[in-house]
């Protein structure tokens, strides 16, 4: 590898793991606001939330990565704008394409690690969020309810509400719960509710005292009264597959399908890799500044054209999925339209950087 291109890339890599930490941590913070009140109200651990946060995280990098690139080069490159060395390279003959080379090659590097994100780490941490998250609210501990709130868990399916909780005594008073199983509707209204642990499986029940038991069927004008003395549910955890979407898909499994959602979600991961290659020239095309101009000038006007790419990525798999767009073009048009762009500045990088001076 030349010296030259050993520079630029390490002037690239410098400002990238900054960006990059910067942006897991907003994105993180985001998504914490999102489930810590999940915590506070009772519903999620905070160990839960953690690893929901992890995942997510985790997930998002196929976005993160190419963005921490794009980002990267744009700010490298205007550093050396500004201090003249990009006006000191074309003194030494050195051609602007030699320096869209050096980038290029990082893009396909970080392109690389985009798809091992995209292709395989995603949909494996969509499975884990999923499953958690079913678990977790599946699991629902009495003891951590507020008396007067209703608590919406397994995706609404059940609700629940009770006047009072005295969590170190395991006990509620005046309890409500509403199950929603396939075509049936399941009310429980007890005086009393204390919650345990079963001698032989070891799993969470409820036990009720001195309520009433309604069943309702959702296609049937008939349904069931009782009044019980003591009863009890357990809480068992449903399997996680069932509330499974199709971005936990393994990507194996997505291709060869003539589902439209599957077909969009297949494109969506073997698409992510391509934005790496293709933001890094059009960042390095944004960094062309006058020396007299700051490093992040183009700052701005980067942040706009990765937007309307991302917005448009996003609806265009969107439109996919619900039949709006055909499966061919499909994503891609977002892609092509991008790669005419890169093409555009490579062919002609005098005049199109020019321009943007």
């Amino acid at each position: 590898m030349m010296i030259l291109d050993r520079y630029i890339q390490r002037e690239i890599a410098k400002p990238a793991v900054v960006i990059c930490t910067i942006l897991v941590f907003v994105f993180g913070c985001y998504i914490a606001a999102r489930y810590l009140e999940d915590a506070v109200e009772g519903q999620l651990s905070g160990m839960v939330v953690f690893f929901l946060i992890v995942l997510r995280i985790l997930i998002a990098l196929e976005v993160l990565l190419p963005m921490t690139l794009y980002l990267s080069v744009i700010i490298a490159l205007g550093r050396l704008y500004g201090d003249s060395e990009m006006m000191a390279i074309s003194a030494c003959g050195i051609a602007t394409g030699r320096v869209m080379r050096s980038v290029f090659l990082m893009g396909i590097l970080v392109g690389g690690v985009t798809a091992c994100f995209s292709l395989h780490i995603r949909p494996w941490a969509w499975e884990r969020f999923y499953e958690l998250k079913a678990r977790a609210l599946v699991n629902f501990d009495l003891t951590r309810m507020q008396g007067g709130n209703f608590y919406e868990i397994e995706n609404g399916d059940r609700v629940i509400f009770a006047d009072r909780v005295d969590g170190q005594a395991n006990y509620a008073r005046k309890i409500f719960i509403q199950t929603r199983q396939d075509r049936e509707l399941q009310i429980i209204f007890a005086q009393e509710a204390r919650q345990r642990r079963d001698e032989k499986t070891g799993r969470p029940v409820l036990e009720f005292k001195d309520g009433y038991f309604y069943e309702f069927s959702t296609v049937k004008n008939q349904g069931r009264i009782m009044h019980f003395g003591t009863s009890m549910i357990r809480m068992e955890p449903r399997d996680p597959r069932r509330d499974f979407k199709i971005k936990a898909a393994t990507t194996a499994s997505l291709a060869g399908s003539e589902d439209p959602e599957k077909i969009a979600e297949l494109q969506w991961r073997l698409s992510s890799p391509f934005s790496a290659v293709l933001l890094a020239p059009i960042g390095a095309a944004l960094a062309r500044s006058s020396p007299r101009r700051g490093k992040y000038a183009k700052m701005p006007a980067a942040v706009v054209v990765f937007a309307i790419y991302y917005n448009l990525s996003a609806v265009a798999k969107k439109w996919v999925g619900q039949g709006v767009l055909t499966t061919f073009p499909g994503v891609w048009w977002v892609q092509i339209m991008m790669a005419v762009l890169v093409g555009a500045i490579l062919w002609r990088p005098r005049i199109t950087i020019f321009r943007k001076a």
